[in-house]
Parts: structure tokens; C-alpha cells; sequence
């Protein structure tokens, strides 16, 4: 079974409650990229990972309502969350979405998991730089979830789920998607309010559903201004935090030693 997990939480430091923003008048931020990757054909199950803190039961009450499953874990260690909820879920592959990428396009993924299943890898990530930030997704096998899960140590590798895979890429059989073009310079994330302004006007302006990644290139492409919108953000703030910590919590180790 092929299942996409979709971490989700409302504690953003840097823009609290950011998925439960209206992107237009029927959905939020959360709502509108599931109802994109509803259109997949060859996702099997679609699960929101969330953490087990009382701020985070308005994510459970939503999917109840909805009708989409989740599951409930560790807030502070990601990948431990991700493992149990793919084993509660019984995958056999899963996809890894983040809740704050709201125009994740589903053909992408489609042709994704094509890939994926015909190579008979390991690891399949398009997270290479190529394309615009807001569509990275992973796909890896269970069996490499849970090595990930018990040999990862850092607090990097446990606060996300991929960097342990991609440091020990050569221990998997891995394949990056590169895209035909480069299109890095597009941020169509949700890390800040200016990035909800900018993804509220691609929304307004794609009337298609679902919106696919190649319009809003297109989009974007003919109107450069728009991106001052949201200009400036780092691409990997949240997991540069991360390795910051890392040496922190390695100093104090060795402080501890001495």
C-alpha cells in the first residue's frame, strides 16, 4: 500500500496556525492541499500526522469531521511520528508532504510514484534544488523509514524525517528528480504571512482545479513582480535551526565530559 503522510501542526514558530489560514473563501491552507491530492490516482491512503499536544486536537477534530484519517504522536521528534503512523497504517511505501505546501501539484507525485515502482528503489526525492520551493516531496519504503527510525541519532534527524536517508544515500538504492528547468527562484511555501499572500493571489488567479505546477510557473513567469512578495526567506530555515541545535546539544555533551 502507498500512503501519504502529511505532517501538520499548528505551533509554527515562525507563523502560528499557518495551515489553518483561509487560502480562498471554501478552504484553508490544510483543506486545499488535500483536495489536490485527492486527484492522485495512485496515492492509496492519505493520513495526517500530527502531535499529540491539546493545541493540535482542532488537526484530529477537522479530520474527523472530514473523514480523513491521522494519527497522533511525538511533537517534537518528526521521524518517530512518521514511523508509527506508517506502521499503525500498514504502508508499504509512503510519501512524505508537508501540511505547508498547500500547491503540491498531484500529477508530479503521480509520475513520482511511477518512478519510483518501475526503478524498484529505495528512496525517490525531488527535493534537489531544481524545483520551486512548495513541491518537494519524498517516497521511500518502509523497511528504509525503519532503519531511518532506529539508527538515526541526531537532533536533525529526528526532528525531520529525510536527512538521515539523505546522508546515507549511497546505502539506499536512490533516485532524485531533477527538474527541466530550474525554477529554485519560485517560493510557493507557507513559512511566513507574506508567503500566504502570494499563495492566495496564485489561487485567485489559477481558476483550474487542480492547480497544476507548470500554470504557476507560468504564472509567475509572466509576472516577476510577484515575487517580491515573498523574497528573502531562506529555503531550508527550518532544518538550518536544526543543525544549529545540533552543535549545541554536542557542545554541552562534550561540556558534560569535561
Amino acid at each position: 500500500m502507498i500512503g501519504c503522510i502529511i505532517q501538520a501542526r499548528t505551533g509554527s514558530t515562525r507563523f502560528p496556525k499557518k495551515i489553518l489560514n483561509q487560502i480562498d473563501e471554501d478552504c484553508t491552507v490544510l483543506e486545499f492541499l488535500i483536495e489536490q491530492l485527492k486527484i492522485s490516482k495512485k496515492i492509496d491512503k492519505i493520513v495526517i500526522a500530527t502531535t499529540n499536544l491539546e493545541e493540535d486536537n482542532i488537526i484530529a477534530e477537522y479530520c474527523k469531521k472530514s473523514k480523513i484519517d491521522f494519527f497522533q504522536g511525538d511533537v517534537n521528534d518528526l521521524l518517530d511520528r512518521y514511523y508509527k503512523c506508517a506502521k499503525k497504517f500498514n504502508f508499504d511505501n509512503i510519501i512524505r508532504i508537508t501540511s505547508d505546501c498547500p500547491l503540491m501539484d498531484p500529477y508530479l507525485i503521480d509520475d513520482g510514484i511511477s518512478k519510483f515502482l518501475e526503478e524498484k528503489c529505495d528512496y525517490l526525492t525531488n527535493s534537489t534544488g531544481s524545483f520551486p520551493h512548495g513541491v518537494d516531496f519524498s517516497i521511500f519504503k518502509f523497511s528504509v523509514l525503519e532503519k531511518t527510525w532506529k539508527n538515526a541519532r541526531l537532533l536533525s534527524e529526528k526532528e525531520h524525517v529525510i536527512p538521515y536517508m539523505e546522508k546515507n544515500e549511497n546505502n539506499f538504492n536512490t533516485i532524485f528528480i531533477k527538474s527541466d528547468k530550474d525554477h529554485s527562484k519560485f517560493r510557493i511555501t507557507l513559512d511566513w504571512p507574506d508567503d500566504l499572500e502570494l499563495l492566495r493571489i496564485i489561487v485567485s488567479r489559477i481558476n483550474e482545479r487542480p492547480i497544476l505546477i507548470e500554470n504557476v510557473v507560468k504564472l509567475l513567469d509572466n509576472n516577476l513582480n510577484l515575487l517580491k512578495i515573498n523574497d528573502g526567506h531562506n529555503r531550508d530555515e527550518g532544518y538550518l535551526k536544526s543543525l544549529k541545535n545540533d552543535k549545541i546539544s554536542n557542545q554541552r555533551k562534550i561540556d558534560l565530559n569535561e
